[in-house]
């Protein structure tokens, strides 16, 4: 009877032991894991360049001044620890998986999801360069629409899959008007749509602006926002993300491999988590 109940008090004095230390070994990993993403990250810099640093050993790729790639480099972001934000106003449930917010706005009719926020990107960059005859997406059903026809006046009448174009609307090519035309496309356009109709890209030609994709309801897709390149030709990538629901457009973190993050090494067919996605598949794409 003393020895079972010697026995007994062991077990709940080494169980309680236990229970002690574990939150504390936890606590210890998450701050080391923590530490390991910050080194590269300057809190106080409000564009994607300057708020990450390169890796020991890479230089950042240099890509003519007008591009889309410099254009993307450039970006502006929130200040460092501004949190996502859903287009209701409401924070995003999880606020552990990024390093930045763009500075991008959400409209409130929560169109603007993952594939729709990098359509926006684009669509803004040829705007703002004068391009504006290059603006223009397939709808899912694979009929073209772009910005001059619906400027001019022209709207879909959609049919299940049969989609004319007529024109409907008076001729008007302001800024307020293209973001209706983007509303359009947000609305008959997405992942799916630009899995069939993009380019598709080796993971060793991949450059700033391509966009890592899996098509489908739901599919995801996320966008390279920056590139480092070592002496042996390896690269690394930023990525960045809108989602589902339409939120802040964020620049994600490494979660698989901290010591890197938020730089990515990305290979064709790789299984790549992606803060709340991981690609099965890797399949690059990119825009015309």
């Amino acid at each position: 009877m003393k020895k079972g109940l010697f026995v007994l008090i062991l077990l709940l004095v080494t169980a309680t032991f236990v229970y002690t230390i574990q939150p504390k070994i936890k606590s210890t990993t998450t701050t080391f894991s923590a530490k390991k993403t910050n080194r590269f990250i300057n809190k106080d810099s409000l564009t994607l360049k300057s708020r990450v640093n390169v890796p020991l050993g890479y230089t950042r790729v240099t890509y003519a001044n007008q591009s889309f790639k410099t254009y993307l480099r450039n970006y502006i972001l929130k200040p460092f620890g501004s949190k996502i934000v859903n287009y209701d106003n409401s924070e995003y449930y999880w606020q552990g998986g990024h390093i930045g917010v763009l500075d991008i706005a959400v409209p409130k009719n929560g169109l603007q999801q993952c594939a729709d926020a990098l359509i926006r990107i684009r669509s803004e960059y040829l705007w703002d360069n004068n391009r504006k005859d290059e603006i223009g997406f397939n709808f899912t059903s694979g009929h073209y629409c772009d910005w001059l026809k619906y400027a001019q006046g022209y709207r879909p009448k959609i049919k299940g899959n049969k989609v004319t174009f007529h024109k409907t609307a008076v001729a008007d090519s302001s800024k307020a008007n293209f973001y209706k035309y983007l509303n359009l496309i947000y609305m008959y356009s997405g992942t799916l749509s630009l899995y069939n109709e993009l380019k598709s890209v080796a993971a060793k030609d991949l450059q700033i602006g391509d966009m890592l994709i899996r098509g489908g309801s739901p599919g995801h897709i996320v966008m390279l926002g920056d590139e480092a390149i070592n002496a042996k030709g390896e690269k690394l990538f930023l990525l960045f993300q809108g989602n589902t629901p339409a939120q802040s457009v964020h620049l994600v973190k490494n979660l698989e491999d901290t010591s890197l993050s938020p730089w990515y090494a990305l290979k064709d067919g790789a299984t790549i988590p992606v803060s709340n996605y991981t690609f099965s598949s890797a399949k690059f794409v990119r825009f015309k």
